[in-house]
């Protein structure tokens, strides 16, 4: 097993696309080591998408494209700014309130970052604002799309758990909020400190609200019918999904008006591509987490922790460390396919409920999304504001503080994760 992994590394250190090191590193695992027909790569290539809630993944992507093209994005930023915009550093609240807003609808890191980024950037660069510090604000607050429902992460989570996914997008909320509320307070304590530059706030506007708000309720109406329809039990994350872009496009082209049924070709075209590169990851790590479990690989490592992580809490330490290193430098869906189905069974061990877990891997692996090398957020963030990673990464430390903290909390406090979920299932 040391060779599939240690392959695997080699191969993303040299560059090369992940599911290729994926694909790679498992079939010379499969010829050296076992005697399997090479037959078996192709059924676990099919059989890991073979599976109906992984259909949700395409129809979040083309909700978050429509989202973006079709206005929606925009006006949760106009209702941001009316809510937060009279406060001091008010672009970066406005950045951090949006990405809250848009992860309820979209569940792309990706795509929220861009839409917030190409909004706001260009008028924090015309206020003089410290575009790194802008960029990194940002990517975090892209990154919530990966906690607050509907997550596609969260769906992959609860889909290799075998977990509820309405409980698995019901846990992420607290956190979700939590991250998106400290956010909000180191944002403001930096820019309190940042000199008259970030005092530009406007007047608050209790007219200003009410118009911006009725013109939002179309657009707010979009997370409500998503999350209420699955913890419902109306339909399912994937019906869900489908209704999420209908109810984009329906809202995008005949109330605001400003997408053209000419448009949707392009979009289709981006929303196939996006989801091909999701779901070709899907497979290949399907094989890795086959060959994890025919090897015994659980067994071994559910030896060792418990040889060294004598309690819950020190297993929770270690289980962080790794999926905070792993974040860094590996795709979130790549990093779950592989490691869940190790880690999982070894939490449920130590007591620990598996939607906390399935959480908490979420959100640390929400972290690397603001972490080089792979930081996926913060370079989207960067190369629509025109700056390098690495002047962007220097300013990254602000939005992690909050978010460790915020990781500490959900790991040590179950009810940080559990308390809707139970409310609501149990």
């Amino acid at each position: 097993m040391s060779l599939a992994f240690g392959g695997f590394a080699l191969l993303i250190f040299s560059g090369m696309p992940i599911v290729l090191a994926l694909g790679v590193a498992a079939l010379v695992t499969i010829v050296a080591f076992t005697d399997v027909p090479l037959t078996i790569i192709a059924q676990r290539v099919y059989g890991g998408v073979n599976s109906f809630p992984l259909m949700a993944i395409p129809f979040f992507v083309a909700a978050g494209l429509i989202m973006e093209a079709g206005g929606i994005a925009r006006r949760f930023v106009e209702l941001a700014t009316a809510l937060v915009g009279w406060i001091t550093g008010s672009l970066f609240m406005v950045a951090i309130v949006t990405g809250t807003g848009l992860a309820a609808i979209s569940g792309s890191g990706s795509a929220d970052t861009a839409a917030i980024s190409s909004i706001l950037v260009p008028e924090m660069k015309k206020r003089r604002y410290n575009v790194d510090m802008a960029v990194s604000i940002i990517a975090a607050s892209g990154s919530m799309a990966s906690i607050i429902p509907p997550s596609i992460v969260m769906v992959v989570i609860a889909i290799t758990s075998n977990q509820s996914i309405g409980a698995m997008f019901l846990g992420g909320i607290g956190p979700g909020i939590l991250i998106s509320a400290s956010l909000l307070v180191g944002a403001w304590l930096y820019a309190r400190n940042g000199g008259e530059t970030y005092r530009d706030a406007e007047p608050f506007s209790l007219k200003r609200l009410w118009t911006v708000f009725v013109d939002a309720v179309p657009a707010l109406f979009v997370p409500i019918i998503i999350v209420g329809g699955i913890v419902g039990g109306v339909f399912t994350a994937t019906e869900a999904a489908c209704i999420a872009v209908f109810v984009t496009l329906g809202i995008s082209c005949f109330i605001y008006r400003e997408l053209k049924l000419s448009e949707l070709g392009p979009l289709i075209l981006r929303t196939v591509s996006l989801s091909a590169a999701v779901l070709i990851i899907v497979s290949t790590a399907s094989i890795f987490s086959w060959i994890i479990a025919s090897l015994g690989v659980t067994r071994a490592l559910d030896a060792w922790l418990r040889d060294v992580a004598a309690s819950p809490f020190a297993f929770l330490l270690i289980v962080n460390l790794l999926l905070l290193v792993v974040g860094m430098f590996m795709e979130s869906i790549s990093a779950i396919l592989i490691l869940l189905p190790v880690l999982m069974p070894i939490a449920i061990g130590y007591g620990i409920d598996p939607v906390q877990f399935g959480v908490l891997t979420a959100l640390n692996l929400s972290i690397g999304l603001i972490t080089p090398p792979y930081g996926i957020c913060l370079y989207v963030a960067s190369m629509v504001a025109g700056r390098r990673i690495e002047q962007a990464a220097s300013k990254v430390w602000l939005p992690l503080i909050p978010m460790i903290i915020v990781l500490l909390l959900t790991a040590f406090v179950p009810a940080v994760t559990l308390f809707l979920p139970n409310l609501v299932y149990r």
